[in-house]
């Protein structure tokens, strides 16, 4: 298992960057930079279960382990969705964690993952971008 972390400096408030994060419409936008169409169904409710699916219903799901508003959100990747079908993968510790920490200035939003070497070219990838994108949205919200 190999920790990646991101990080990206955000002209916003925290409940800001929050909800450009969880909220449907702009989970969906940020999220393009990993596939056009992507959306969680369920709740972000701590013990709760979330799937992270794309337009064919693939994806995967995850337990989430933490959230605490405005400031921490992680999740526990349990497994595969092909087809809309749950397959429990023995991912071991892959979570993804969300940490927003409010400066003087601005907001720090850091990702860190937990992930196996065969995920790591993608989030090296795709991250950047995503970040980006909600750097984009947060500082430009109407």
């Amino acid at each position: 298992m190999e920790t990646l972390e991101y990080q990206v400096k955000i002209n916003a408030q925290p409940e800001e960057i929050w909800t450009v994060l969880w909220s449907d419409i702009s989970y969906q936008q940020w999220t393009s930079a990993f596939t056009k169409g992507s959306f969680y169904e369920g709740t972000l409710e701590e013990g709760s279960t979330v799937k992270f699916l794309d337009p064919n219903n693939n994806g995967m799901y995850s337990l989430v382990e933490k959230h605490i508003p405005n400031k921490e959100m992680t999740f526990l990747h349990l497994g595969d969705i092909f087809d809309g079908v749950e397959t429990p993968q023995d991912w071991g510790n892959a979570t993804e964690s969300y940490f927003l920490e409010e400066t003087e200035d601005e907001t720090i939003l850091t990702v860190r993952i937990n992930t196996s070497e065969e995920f790591k070219d993608f989030f090296e990838e795709k991250f950047p971008n995503a970040l980006k994108n909600v750097k984009h949205l947060a500082e430009n919200q109407l």
